[in-house]
């Protein structure tokens, strides 16, 4: 009997297919927008400036900033700790940097990465090419040092030029090479 009162209201409201889709009008501009007009672009700063701009400064201060600059580098590197101890400025303390990745500290560290590269500790080797008459000496050198079988070992010597054998010390390269030259094939180390 209570239920009366809600069947005749549920009825009464109006159904979603009969006035396709419920709208939200919230978002949607009364005006009518031209389907052929640009966005509005926006002039964004490069970066955010709380403070917003600032004054140029005195004549005073450019003064002195070009007295700055025309000292020798010398006088120039005092300043900073100069006026660090003038103003009373508490020292900073070095922050310590162990276990983290910081990059290079100054611009000597740029030609001591590239020594780095020039010692290579890990060395690939590759036949070039080999005698046509020596092929099965050398199938046989390669199955020596690597581990691979008869018909994998001619496969891979068949391709030459090819690698291999991948990241071996200089000594053993050199060992290879010449084991290589002496079965009749041509190797280098790159």
């Amino acid at each position: 009997m209570r239920f009366n009162p809600l069947s005749r209201l549920v009825c009464r409201l109006p159904r979603r297919d009969a006035f396709g889709p419920v709208q939200s009008h919230a978002f949607q501009p009364d005006v009518a927008r031209d389907p052929k007009a640009k966005p509005i672009k926006y002039k964004i700063p490069q970066f955010y400036d709380p403070f917003g701009p600032r004054p140029p400064p005195s004549e005073k201060i450019v003064q002195l900033a070009e007295r700055i600059g025309a000292l020798p580098e010398e006088e120039r590197n005092q300043i900073m700790p100069t006026l660090a101890e003038r103003l009373k400025l508490p020292k900073l303390q070095p922050i310590s940097t162990e276990g983290m990745d910081v990059g290079p500290q100054d611009g000597a560290a740029g030609p001591k990465v590239e020594e780095k590269k020039a010692e290579k500790t890990a060395f690939d080797v590759k036949l070039e090419k080999f005698d046509a008459a020596a092929k099965i000496k050398v199938i046989k050198e390669v199955r020596a040092f690597t581990d691979l079988g008869l018909k994998e070992a001619k496969d891979l010597v068949e391709k030459a030029p090819v690698i291999l054998k991948q990241g071996v010390t200089k000594e053993e390269a050199n060992g290879i090479i010449e084991k290589l030259k002496a079965a009749g094939g041509i190797a280098v180390m790159e």
